[in-house]
């Protein structure tokens, strides 16, 4: 959970140097912002259930990064 909340912080603003230490955790950023708008501020486990919900909707490298840390 706490590498999705990295995906969280970058919608929410954080800065473009946190993005560039961790490459490829900004792939949901998009997805959360245009699926998962309503449920971001209850937490990063409201943000993932709405991802899976909306999985087939999602960008490949958003599919990806959930693929890869076994969402």
């Amino acid at each position: 959970m706490t590498r999705f909340l990295f995906i969280v912080c970058l919608t929410l603003g954080a800065s473009s140097v946190s993005a560039q230490q961790q490459p490829g955790h900004d792939a949901c950023a998009r997805d959360v912002t245009r699926f998962c708008r309503p449920v971001m501020n209850n937490g990063d486990g409201a943000v993932l259930a709405c991802l899976k919900q909306n999985r087939t909707r999602l960008t490949k490298g958003c599919d990806k990064v959930l693929t890869d840390h076994g969402q």
